[in-house]
């Protein structure tokens, strides 16, 4: 039989190096498309970290060129198309928001029409997010869930969220959106929350540094491994109807508990370290969320396999190793 053939957007990510990995371990071939950079040698240290650099086809694209990636599709000729590609970073929504709707919403917008013009038996798979949900409009989110979101970033996502479901109506596309709550690892970028501790935690606990500045530690988010996420985008893909899909662990922490947890795993008492910066809250802020996976759970039989705890103990030693290594 001939390998499956799949197309992801947005390899070099933490999500997409974890994506690559686990459809190479099932025999497909997997095509990624990294956008053009002039730091040659560092956008692809996630695929590095996980071995599997030589086994991805890289092809330069960016999703604000349609006809660039409509020569990419028909090149590649894939089975499942995965759009992780976006600016994700929240903060940074704030700053660059038109950026964010460009690349976030309307290149969705661009995959889409290459799905419906060049593919359209492929199946598609699209990264939402819960930070749609924003201002929670119920306690416990869901799949019906009213969204409000709080961002830039959470309103680009929607848009992109709510094309396709109009170009799986519209066309008949298999294309389905799955709203994953925050997901982390040792690949997450430093500049996201949990990363930003961990990092921090390690470099206090090597004497490098001496604190920790954050913002508002009370917010409480589900946080899961990407790792078991990633499991859930392809299990979408292998439905016979396409379908949006919580993904989350149900469990909802503050930030100031799952700081307590990396530094304790150390032996370091937090409040020695951790300092709270006014200048680092965000402008609207998400105070909660908690989703609820049952749809993912009784449809295809997904559910999140790490704990919080193991998940950022995981992180601060991969952090160690890592500043051990390049010290």
């Amino acid at each position: 039989m001939t390998a499956k053939r799949a197309l992801i957007t947005g390899v070099t990510g933490q999500d997409g190096a974890y994506l690559a990995q686990l459809l190479l371990q099932k025999g497909y071939a997997v095509t990624g498309i990294v956008r053009r950079s002039s730091h040659a040698g560092v956008f692809d240290h996630r695929l590095k970290w996980l071995g599997i650099l030589d086994d991805v086809e890289l092809v330069d694209g960016n999703l604000l060129d349609l006809s660039a990636l409509m020569r990419i599709v028909q090149a590649a000729k894939p089975d499942e198309i995965y759009n992780l590609a976006a600016q994700s970073f929240v903060t940074s929504s704030w700053q660059q928001p038109l950026l964010t709707g460009q690349v976030t919403g309307l290149g969705a917008a661009h995959m889409l029409e290459c799905l419906r013009s060049v593919a359209p038996q492929a199946r598609y798979y699209q990264a939402s997010t819960s930070e749609m949900f924003g201002l929670i409009q119920e306690a416990k989110q869901s799949e019906s869930t009213p969204f409000y979101p709080r961002s830039p970033y959470g309103v680009a996502k929607l848009y992109a969220h709510w094309m396709t479901i109009n170009y799986r109506e519209s066309f008949g596309l298999h294309a389905s959106n799955g709203i994953l709550f925050n997901h982390e690892s040792p690949l997450r970028g430093v500049e996201f929350v949990t990363r930003k501790v961990t990092d921090a935690v390690a470099r206090i606990k090597l004497g490098t540094q001496k604190e920790l500045r954050l913002g508002n530690i009370d917010a409480k988010r589900d946080w899961g491994h990407a790792r078991d996420y990633v499991q859930a985008m392809w299990l979408m893909l292998q439905q016979d109807r396409p379908d949006d899909y919580v993904i989350a662990t149900g469990r909802t922490t503050t930030v100031r508990d799952m700081c307590a947890i990396a530094f304790k795993h150390v032996g370091l008492t937090m409040d020695d370290h951790l300092v709270i910066d006014p200048a680092l809250f965000r402008p609207a802020e998400v105070e909660v969320l908690l989703g609820n996976p049952a749809k993912a759970k009784a449809t295809f039989g997904w559910e999140a396999e790490t704990s919080l705890e193991a998940l950022i103990t995981e992180m601060v030693d991969a952090d160690i190793k890592r500043l051990s290594a390049n010290a």
